[in-house]
């Protein structure tokens, strides 16, 4: 009696549901299966859903303790099992599935995860664990099942999962190129470095360059999102890890460095522009940013940087700064640079300056007699014959200055440096007439030459009357009323 009563003392107060069942009818309903020729009980049941409700209504409730009444909300035992079909509702076949083949294949005892419901409709998960107690193993008449609330840890779990794919999506479907890096293996080299007393790190890597490349290989790259691939032109994750030589090659090697010196002084938050290349070849303008991952500091084994791609920005940065520069229609400097280069070279030289200015004859009466489409047209061809004449001659400035005035400065040249200036000019321009025939194309020319500061304004005005000279002479030649246009 002692030891009966202590049985039902331990049962009614265990802290977790209990439930004592019979399971002989679900015994002698396999055992029929079986003498039926059933041997798969798991497709057997999915051949026939119904065939899991007859399986469940060969459970029979004998006893469940308080902790179990507590849990699904219940008065007495008598009212949870006649509601039982509340408790066990909803998808509830895989996890019958799964304990149905357990039992089937011989297991006496297994655990699974579930869900049930309280009377009041509350979710429960629970942790299942089914023992066939000790001596019923034949008619399966006595077993004990635990269920163990488990839903504050589920929810927690479910939670947890649902805010990593929420940062794994961001991740994946940023727009930016992302990159999870390990530095550790750098932070290790760096510190071996400082720890052999070396104070001033730029100094160290002057004299040793090398020490740049051996960081270098020892990044690890951890992760990268879709748009990295994309942005690299990269088939894939493996594909783009393997190549890397190919995307930071170049420039990179001196970024880098000036980022190690950052990383050196404790700056563990940069932001940069560098210059990658994609896996075809093609330069990328990269704006970065790089940050040691916060609880990383220690080890920097958790790094992220961020590329954005800015090499549209670029080009039409470098495209206005062309345009600040150069004039639209001949593609030659414009005044602006040219009064800005005529200042430095007064302050700065080199002297002696060779000056030679030049004029296009004819602009007006082609304005007047075809339109200014076909003027444009014959600036355009003056753009490319000082373009061509000048070539890549350091530091000539070629520009245009006014609508059909040019002019040319040439540091460090004399008057015969700008006499081979025109002699070229002038040979370019027959080719020229001869590629375009119809409108001839002319230019009076002028040079002069000056030693100092003091002397340029008079230089640029000798120039001046020289190709004014000149354009007088090309309308008499021409029997044309000279007209400045």
């Amino acid at each position: 009696m002692t030891a009966a009563t202590d049985f039902e003392l331990l049962f009614e107060s265990a802290p977790i549901s209990l439930w004592l069942e019979d399971y002989s009818a679900l015994k002698d309903l396999f055992d029929t299966w079986r003498a039926q020729g059933v041997s798969d009980l798991e497709a057997h049941l999915r051949a026939d859903p119904a065939r899991a409700a007859q399986c469940s209504q060969c459970y029979q409730v004998l006893q469940v303790n308080q902790q179990t009444l507590r849990l699904f909300g219940a008065q007495s035992q008598d009212e949870l099992i006649a509601r039982l079909p509340e408790v066990f509702r909803g998808d509830m076949f895989e996890p019958m599935v799964h304990e149905l083949v357990q039992l089937w294949n011989g297991q006496l005892e297994f655990s699974n995860q579930s869900v049930n419901y309280g009377l009041d409709g509350r979710r429960i998960d629970v942790q299942i664990h089914v023992r066939i107690l000790p001596g019923h193993e034949e008619r399966w008449d006595r077993v004990m099942v635990s269920l163990q609330d488990t839903t504050t840890h589920t929810r927690a779990r479910l939670q947890l999962e649902r805010s990593e794919q929420h940062a794994r999506n961001l991740f994946d479907l940023s727009p930016v190129s992302l990159w999870v890096e390990d530095f550790s293996g750098v932070k290790q080299l760096m510190d071996e470095v400082r720890h052999s007393g070396v104070q001033d790190f730029r100094v160290f890597l002057s004299v040793h360059p090398d020490f740049v490349g051996r960081c270098m290989e020892q990044i690890r790259v951890l992760e990268v999102n879709q748009h990295t691939l994309d942005m690299f032109a990269a088939t894939g994750r493996a594909d783009l890890l393997s190549k890397l030589d190919l995307v930071f090659k170049g420039e990179m090697n001196a970024s880098f460095a000036d980022q190690l010196l950052d990383l050196w002084n404790g700056k563990t938050v940069q932001t940069r522009e560098v210059i990658n290349y994609s896996l075809s070849g093609e330069l990328i303008n990269i704006h970065m940013q790089f940050a040691v991952m916060p609880g990383h500091e220690a080890h920097w084994d958790m790094v992220l940087v961020s590329l954005v791609d800015i090499t549209a920005r670029k080009k039409a940065e470098a495209y206005l700064e062309y345009l600040g520069k150069h004039d639209a229609l001949t593609r030659l400097r414009n005044r602006a640079f040219y009064v800005e280069e005529l200042n430095r070279i007064s302050r700065k030289g080199p002297w002696p300056l060779a000056i030679v200015a030049m004029d296009l004859n004819g602009l007006k009466a082609v304005n007047d007699a075809q339109g200014h489409a076909a003027g444009d047209a014959l600036l355009r061809r003056a753009g490319e014959v000082l373009a061509k004449a000048a070539g890549d001659q350091q530091p000539l400035c070629m520009a245009r200055v006014g609508g059909d005035e040019f002019v040319a400065l040439m540091p460090g040249c004399d008057e015969r440096a700008a006499q081979g200036l025109r002699e070229r000019i002038e040979s370019i321009l027959d080719l020229n007439n001869q590629f375009y025939p119809g409108q001839k194309l002319s230019l009076a020319i002028g040079t002069a030459a000056c030693h100092s500061a003091a002397e340029v304004e008079s230089a640029i005005h000798a120039a001046d009357q020289a190709m004014f000279e000149a354009k007088t002479r090309y309308y008499e030649d021409a029997q044309l009323e000279r007209r400045r246009g």
